[in-house]
């Protein structure tokens, strides 16, 4: 008799957290929409207050993005999402209970340290349910949720604020997250064997998938990981794709509004989408690849094509200042944007390949850093608007050429990165004294990040 096919219940596992992205951007983006209603009811909630508000919310979650993917390792991802979407969505209805500018400062910190843990966490559960040829087109799709809610809610939050108020708006977001953690619980489990509607033939499927492709270095120090070649290079162009990405979600509309006007900005969530696009894409050819027997391949060629795309969109906004027309600029830019994202799906599943079960503290420390150049990019480009330029391709102030230069530079040595980066790679033993070493070197490390980070969103933003 023939043997029974294996069920995809795994499939379900990605769509939930697909609708877990959707659901941390809408409540990222909510602030945004709502900042001139909750100005006019916060007292001292001034411009330059505002900005500190946005600023803390990303030093709580670039502060906490190692502890919290720690913190998923240990107690899987079950406990671990379940607690964090909580903490979370508490902290973000009491955003709507806030009547003081200093209490939406300390809510809108733990509201960050409560979403620190929301991609470690996810890609810790998408390591033990997704077989390698599949963790490509996985994080494509999780990905991708977070572009479509970052489009959704720049279009629908200002419309709910005007009917329900700014401050049941946070509730109501607060509420979606809650049934989300239900739906979470009583679905998942941290083993797919353990889960009563996978079969014993999907469970083996995904359980040889890991075996076939053992994690390199798995048991090395987790500090020996963190501070190799690999990972470190993992950051930095991780920080290359959010330089450019986080300009899609801060500077870009307020920049378009202001040189085409109020209808040009209207397009500014066009490139989001195509972005959402690029992520499905990327995923599948990861997949493909992988499939076809390229481990190391099908992480490298999309990362590496994704950045070149970004380099040449970037250098082709710096043609677009002069037209009369916003269009130029929405089409270069969305070539950028489909290009560093291309970059993620490759990204992530390189931290799971060589993060193993240890997944979720490796790409918090990848994450950690890609905010960093998230949080420069949103302090640099109005600098870069009002003081920089370049020969050539920004002979003058006033517009952001010089920025998408930078940005293009930057995309540019992301490729050399990648060159670089091998998942299956091992590493040597080193004695006690030289990890301490290596210790002492990556803590003053993140001690220099975070201090970038506050420095640039609380001090030049």
């Amino acid at each position: 008799m023939n043997e029974p096919a294996a069920t995809r219940q795994r499939y379900i596992l990605v769509l939930l957290l697909f609708l877990h992205t959707v659901n941390t951007y809408m409540d990222r983006v909510c602030i945004s929409a709502a900042k001139l209603s909750m100005q006019e009811d916060i007292s001292g909630l001034t411009d330059q207050m505002m900005g500190y508000v946005f600023g803390i919310f990303a030093v709580g979650y670039a502060l906490f993005q190692i502890p919290a993917g720690w913190f998923s390792d240990r107690v899987g991802p079950r406990r671990a999402l379940t607690i964090i979407v909580i903490i979370w969505s508490l902290f973000t209805a009491m955003t709507g209970a806030v009547f003081t500018a200093i209490s939406l400062l300390v809510v809108r910190f733990l509201f960050g340290v409560g979403e620190a843990g929301a991609y470690p966490g996810a890609t810790r559960a998408l390591y033990r349910w997704l077989p390698p040829k599949e963790r490509g087109i996985g994080q494509g799709i999780f990905h991708s949720g977070a572009r479509v809610g970052a489009a959704f809610s720049l279009v629908a939050m200002p419309a709910i604020i005007d009917v329900i108020g700014w401050r049941w708006t946070f509730v109501a977001n607060a509420v979606i997250g809650l049934v989300w953690v239900a739906v979470w619980w009583f679905w998942y489990r941290d083993r797919p064997e353990e889960h009563p509607a996978v079969n014993p033939a999907e469970s083996e499927l995904i359980e040889r998938g890991i075996q076939d492709q053992e994690t390199p270095n798995a048991t090395l120090p987790f500090i020996q990981i963190v501070t190799s070649a690999n990972v470190l290079l993992a950051m930095f162009q991780y920080a290359a794709s959010n330089i450019t990405f986080f300009i899609s979600i801060t500077w870009l509309r307020p920049y378009v509004e202001d040189r085409w006007g109020s209808d040009a900005a209207n397009l500014t969530f066009v490139p989001l989408l195509v972005g959402a696009v690029a992520l499905w894409v990327s995923g599948y050819t990861v997949t493909t690849l992988h499939r076809r027997g390229m481990p190391v391949l099908s992480r490298r060629i999309p990362a590496m094509a994704g950045y070149l795309l970004g380099a040449i969109g970037m250098l082709m906004c710096t043609q677009t200042s002069g037209s009369d027309s916003v269009w130029p600029l929405i089409a270069s830019f969305s070539l950028a944007l489909f290009g560093v994202e291309m970059t993620l799906s490759p990204s992530w599943a390189f931290c799971m390949d060589i993060g193993g079960e240890r997944s979720g503290a490796v790409s918090g420390a990848m994450n950690m850093v890609g905010n960093l150049g998230a949080a420069l990019s949103a302090v640099l480009f109005p600098y870069f608007v009002a003081h920089v330029t370049l020969p050539y391709l920004a002979p003058s102030s006033g517009s952001a050429d010089s920025f998408f230069v930078f940005a293009a530079g930057m995309n540019g040595l992301a490729v050399v990165a990648w060159l670089f980066m091998d998942p299956l790679r091992p590493l040597p033993h080193l004695p006690p004294g030289a990890l301490q070493k290596r210790m002492y070197g990556f803590l003053a490390l993140m001690v220099v990040v975070v201090a970038a980070l506050v420095y640039a969103k609380l001090f030049l933003g």
